[in-house]
This record gives C-alpha cells, structure tokens and sequence, in this order.
C-alpha cells in the first residue's frame, strides 16, 4: 500500500506536490477550491498534516487561529454521487475565508452514529483539537449531544443545520422563502393537489421538518387542502423506507396528486428515476419540484428548484466564527441566507381529468 503523504495527495488530484504543500501553509496564490479538495481528500486518506506541521502546544503562538472543521457522515456518501455536492461547495467558500484571514482549516469526517465526542470517529481529533482549535465549524446534521459537548469547549457555527434546543451560531437559507417560491410556482400553474416528500435519516434531519412546515404554511395561505396521505415520511409515527415512500407516491398519483414538492434534490433525483422506471411521465403526468439548485445527474431532467448559495454559506459561517473568537460570548445569531427560484423541466401544467362519458 502506497505511503500516505503529499506527493500521493498531489497524485490522486492530479496537481503538483508543490500546490498541496502551499495548501498546508495558507499561500495566498492558491485557489480556495483547490485548497479545501487537497484539505478534504487528505482527511479521507487519513493524512495528519495538522499534527505535522503544529508545534507543541506549550509552543504555539497565537498569530495563527485554527478552525476545526467537522462533517458529519459516511465518507462514501460525501462525493459519490452524480450531482453536485453541497458540502464541497461549503469547504470552498470556507477556504477562501480561511485564505484571506490565514487561519488553518483542521477537517475531520465524523460518523452519524458517533453521539458523544468520546466515540471512536472524534477521539483522538477532539484531545487533539482542544490544544490546537480556536473554534469549530459544523458541516450536516449532528446528534444534539455532540453539539451540546462541542459548545461547552468550543466557540461553534453550524453551516445549513439549526438546533432549536441548543442556542447555537448557524448559517442557514431562508427555507420558508424557498419553499415559498416553489408552491406558488406551482400554484400559478395550476396545481393544487400538491404533496411534500422527504427521506429518514439516521441523524434526524431538521432541515426537512423546517421545510415541511413552510409548506403547511404557504399551502393554507393559498387556501390549498393538505391530505396527510400526501405528506409522506414527516411524521415519526409512519416512516417509510425509500422503495415504499416511492410506492406511496406512485398510488398518490393514480389518486389525483399532481405534483411534488421534495425536501431536497437528492431525494427528487431518485424519485425521477422511480417514477420513469414505472412509466410515469413527468412533467405530462405529474410535476415534481426540489430543494438545493443541485447539477441534476447525467441524462436526467432538469430540475426546477431553489438554489442554495452553499458557497456564501461558508464564506459567512467563516466570517461568522472569526467574530465569536474575538467575542467569546456574544449573542448566538442565525444568519439566512436567500434562494432564487430556478425553473427546470420538471413543472408543467396539470392535466384536466376527463369527463365522464353520459351514459
């Protein structure tokens, strides 16, 4: 097995071992998306440059601030797929923050499993970090208790994730504004069996709650009907795995639904390839919206959606922490962001249902 160092980072990126050397020490020549891809992959590879290149703690000086950088989630799912990856796109704005202030970026993967900081995905890097961090980002959900010990240690910001029973910094979108754009396209398209779909999670996914409850909102200010068979997997009380929720759709369609709104594009992605796997047209039969402003994956529609502005999260999620190391205990703020309505292929008028023949 190759030795993992830089001249293998450099290998697999396919740049030079000079660039990831300067990645490592904040050089001000280096693009901040080349910078958080050498910083991301050198994190899977298990490549400590941190412990490299950091002096003993009793040595370090202050006129270098350091950013522990944590995501929550199985490695294979954070660049597998075949659309665009948010959480590259927040590294990226996060990196270019990083760059101007010259504060090192520490990234670690964490498992969604893990739920206190003395698991085994935090362990080490936590004793590690306590030394060497001056702050910490939060990249995907975590579990409430991991957030609650890192902020007992840690000036904290979270990127895209808020946490109602721990006062926490958080950079966000504006979900109602998104979810808001996205049912009155529908609406002046003249849906109004409208229904909202959403994943289970392993970590409870509060971003698609927050959504789902915009959509309660903006559907009754339109005098909409909401059917609770139309709300598929908002409720702890009926989960459903992901062939069955795809199930669920297909009869709600058969029963008049004309159209979907999903939490998040990942998820209407997968249900574009469900329903056309079962002769379900879209747009001809049924319309289906997302959530994100993500690629769509290769030879698939394109999707109507809101798009996030992941990489301005970051670069304010950086900002942001700057602001609480130098004010420890300031007010916590949750900064929204705003989303602009992206029109695809996927939205088309609704067809009239036929009259019945007289008999």
């Amino acid at each position: 097995m190759a030795k993992i160092n830089q001249q293998l980072i450099a290998k697999e990126l396919g740049i030079s071992r000079a660039t990831v050397s300067r990645c490592f020490t904040n050089h001000p020549g280096i693009n901040p998306k080349t910078r958080a891809k050498v910083f991301a992959l050198a994190s899977r590879m298990g490549y400590t440059h941190a412990e490299k290149r950091e002096p003993a703690a009793h040595q370090r000086t202050r006129s270098t601030l350091a950013f522990g950088v944590l995501v929550c989630v199985d490695l294979p799912n954070f660049d597998r797929t075949g659309y665009g990856n948010p959480g590259q796109e927040l590294l990226n704005g996060l990196s270019e923050v990083a760059r101007v202030q010259n504060v090192r970026l520490d990234l670690h993967f964490v498992r969604p499993e893990d739920l206190h900081i003395d698991g085994p995905s935090y362990e080490k890097i936590i004793s590690e970090g306590r030394k060497l961090w001056d702050g910490v980002v939060l990249i995907y959900p975590f579990p409430q208790s991991i957030v609650d010990e890192l902020k007992s240690t840690f000036p904290v910001v979270s990127l895209v994730e808020q946490y109602g029973r721990t006062p926490l910094d958080c950079v966000d979108v504006d979900h109602h504004r998104g979810i808001e754009r996205l049912v009155e396209h529908l609406h002046k398209q003249g849906h109004e069996r409208i229904g909202f779909f959403t994943w289970r999670y392993p970590v409870e996914a509060s971003w698609a709650l927050r959504r789902y409850g915009a959509f309660v909102e903006m559907m009754t200010a339109r005098g909409l009907v909401i059917d609770p068979a139309d709300t598929i997997n908002v409720s702890p009380r009926e989960v459903l795995e992901l062939p069955q929720a795809h199930a669920r759709v297909r009869e709600r369609i058969k029963a008049g639904t004309t159209a979907w709104v999903c939490a998040a594009d990942h998820q209407a992605f997968d249900l574009l390839l469900d329903l056309k796997k079962h002769g379900v047209k879209v747009p001809q039969q049924v319309s289906v919206v997302g959530f994100d402003g993500l690629a769509p994956p290769r030879g698939a529609l394109r999707l109507t959606t809101v798009e996030i502005p992941f990489h301005q999260i970051g670069v304010t999620g950086g900002k942001r922490l700057l602001d609480l190391i130098n004010k420890r205990f300031d007010s916590e703020q949750h900064i929204l962001l705003n989303c602009d309505l992206r029109k695809g292929e996927t939205v088309a008028k609704p067809k009239k249902p036929r009259a019945k023949a007289k008999g």
